[in-house]
């Protein structure tokens, strides 16, 4: 039973679960929508949420914080500038609420519900 449970394993362990939401945090700051199964958005929107939030009190400690939760690449470097400087500019004046998921089909292979991920356009 999952009651009182914080979050979705996904069937991964947690450095994997780690790394999937980093990569799909970056995915969808680079591209601004992605398209994936349901429960991985879910666990998206509660992960980039957070970092969009931060991102808002753009200063130094904010950059050092967001690219420690998007990795520590260049890729990662790339992702904090937009995330910052382009992103989360737009939703200063919205608490919480900056994505949307909506769902879109079955997946083909194993029938599972897929749904796009994007960020809210005011």
């Amino acid at each position: 039973m999952r009651h009182k449970h914080g979050y979705r394993k996904l069937g991964r362990d947690s450095e994997h679960r780690a790394a999937l939401l980093r990569n799909l945090a970056c995915d969808l700051i680079e591209h601004e929508k992605i398209e994936t199964t349901v429960p991985k958005a879910k666990e998206l929107r509660r992960y980039i949420e957070k970092l969009i939030t931060r991102a808002k009190n753009a200063d130094f400690n904010t950059h050092r914080y967001v690219y420690s939760k998007l990795g520590s690449n260049q890729r990662a470097k790339a992702a904090t500038q937009k995330l910052i400087d382009i992103i989360a500019p737009k939703f200063e004046n919205r608490n919480g609420g900056y994505t949307r998921i909506v769902k879109t089909r079955f997946r083909r292979g194993d029938a599972a519900e897929m749904c796009i991920i994007e960020f809210v356009q005011d």
